[in-house]
């Protein structure tokens, strides 16, 4: 039973861990918080959750706390093992995978329905973030995952906002995307420099399909975000064998524009336009 584990300050103890900031190791020990973020994820029951970096296990408690038909916890550092396993043997209904997450296929590992729940790696959970939500079909229900408050920013932010650019572009054209809760760094053990954030992604019913074509016009569009979209495309353009001006005609978008001014819905007109 999870109740008869060790707390989690006793389980790091135990198991003498330390989080490891080279890879952007910061742990979670209060368990009333881990469970109100795995709540963000509601409704577990029925659901399979998959969690990246688990660390010594608090979120994961919270998801098996919380109903989770199960969890997969997929952790490359071999330190963590042993407290995983303690919870695995004591809830039956974890399973923890050994090895990269940018290596497994959650879709395959997983039966659907799913969603990802996770405290992610600082220094690996952009690009996890970017694999998830134009990997084509989309194989979760729901992603609940923390990030460094600015990447949350990032990742929610609207036209004209400084935070605005190329991970809003795509996250935003699969999913609605909010911030559901701030998380100071004095919660983390150690702290971390910088604030955190969980953001929730709530699929579209109508997602944009071509995100291939969007990754890398949003690319193009995006490496040089203060030039005129007429500049920033230039390249791309020559490179797709493109008129430029009657392109950006087709999409209905002024040759003036900046690249983060412009909706979401802009970009996809480019990509449909070519």
């Amino acid at each position: 039973m999870l109740d008869k584990l060790p707390t989690l300050t006793e389980t790091v103890a135990i198991h003498g861990l330390r989080a490891d900031k080279s890879l952007g190791q910061h742990f979670l020990l209060d368990l009333n918080l881990t469970r109100s973020i795995a709540r963000l994820a509601k409704p577990l029951a029925g659901h399979h959750v998959a969690e990246v970096g688990p660390g010594p296990g608090g979120l994961t408690r919270a998801l098996l706390l919380e109903g989770a038909e199960s969890v997969l916890a997929i952790e490359m550092d071999a330190r963590f093992f042993p407290p995983l396993d303690d919870i695995a043997r004591a809830s039956g209904k974890l399973t923890v995978h050994h090895g990269d997450a940018l290596r497994l296929d959650i879709a395959e590992a997983l039966p659907a329905p799913r969603k990802i729940v996770s405290n992610l790696p600082y220094n690996v959970g952009t690009k996890m973030l970017v694999d998830w939500v134009t990997t084509q079909p989309r194989f979760w229900e729901q992603l609940v995952l923390m990030f460094q408050l600015e990447v949350a920013e990032r990742i929610c932010a609207q036209p004209g906002e400084s935070a605005y650019g190329r991970l809003a572009v795509l996250c935003q054209s699969v999913a609605s995307t909010r911030i559901a809760v701030e998380v100071p760094a004095r919660l983390f053990t150690p702290p971390p420099k910088v604030d955190s954030a969980v953001v929730v992604l709530d699929p579209l019913e109508q997602p944009f399909t071509e995100l291939k074509a969007l990754g890398e016009l949003t690319q193009a569009c995006f490496g040089q975000r203060r030039k005129m979209i007429r500049a920033s495309l230039k390249p791309y353009a020559k490179r797709h064998d493109l008129t430029l001006a009657d392109w950006l005609e087709r999409a209905g978008v002024e040759p003036t524009a900046r690249p983060e001014t412009l909706p979401v819905s802009a970009f996809h007109r480019l990509v449909e336009a070519r």
